[in-house]
């Protein structure tokens, strides 16, 4: 029997490789995320949520720029060797989508000198799985708001709104939010008592991001934000007031539409 020759050198190799990979440690943690963990403001529309991302980026140590809407961002394989060549790597397209959206977060907080970065865009409640799936140790603050005063503001800022549809607009992300509250760990913030009592509130936020509290995060007015324009964020003269404004009253349970309805109690509001 003769031994040697190009086939088995071929399979020595191959078996000196599979070794050799064995062999290798596991990915670091910082090759997969370099901002492992992010804090994710998870709420509807017309809730509150600027009012938060402005108190929130006051903080010295806190940057919470206006709505990113990471999820729109994708990566395309155009060609089959593309694939290929991301599969040899272990990436696969969604991987590379969360590797993109990690990169912008890291360059906005680089930017900003500061140490923890906060993502308020409403979309996200929509993509909640995929937040936690791409940042196992992000952090989430959940912003509530009476689900029928949603509803009334978007139709104050756009009276030629149909009622219908801007019910179960507001259902589908309160649904989404609750969801993400059932199967999530973090703080529930509701905007009623934001407004009503925010040094309480954003105390009880700095405990929760671990960042001591200062009153520079109550006037916000003194900071800049960046613009206040459509499609980014709140634009209603109440925000560019740099005043925290209060609540409008609760509606009476008798006005929350039907389809509201139970939401609206599950979230402890008289509906």
């Amino acid at each position: 029997m003769v031994l040697g020759g190009p086939g088995v050198r071929r399979v020595a190799r191959g078996v000196r490789r599979r070794v050799r990979r064995l062999a290798e440690p596991p990915v670091p943690q910082s090759a997969g995320r370099l901002v492992p963990d992010p804090v994710f403001v998870l709420s509807s529309v017309r809730s509150g949520s600027t009012l938060l991302r402005v108190l929130l980026n006051s903080h010295p140590q806190i940057r919470a720029p206006h709505e990113m809407h990471l999820r729109t961002l994708s990566v395309g394989l155009t060609k089959p060797y593309t694939k290929k060549a991301m599969t040899e790597l272990g990436l696969d397209q969604r991987e590379l989508e969360y590797l993109l959206w990690d990169r912008i977060l890291h360059r906005e907080l680089v930017l900003s000198g500061r140490r923890i970065i906060v993502d308020k865009t409403p979309g996200n409640a929509a993509v909640w799985e995929r937040l936690h799936e791409g940042w196992p140790k992000a952090r989430y603050i959940f912003l509530l708001r009476h689900p029928a005063s949603m509803v009334t503001s978007l139709i104050n800022g756009r009276p030629d709104r149909e009622l219908e549809a801007t019910v179960r607009e507001v259902l589908g992300y309160v649904e989404a939010v609750e969801a993400a509250r059932n199967a999530l760990p973090g703080l529930t913030v509701r905007y009623e008592d934001l407004t009503e009592r925010p040094e309480e509130v954003t105390q009880e936020i700095c405990r929760f991001l671990g960042v001591p509290w200062t009153p520079r995060m109550l006037n916000y007015r003194k900071v800049d934000h960046g613009p206040f324009v459509p499609y980014i964020g709140d634009w209603s003269e109440n925000i560019k007031s740099g005043k925290i404004q209060q609540a409008r009253a609760l509606p009476e349970p008798k006005d929350v539409p039907t389809a509201l309805r139970e939401i609206t109690r599950a979230w402890g509001y008289p509906g």
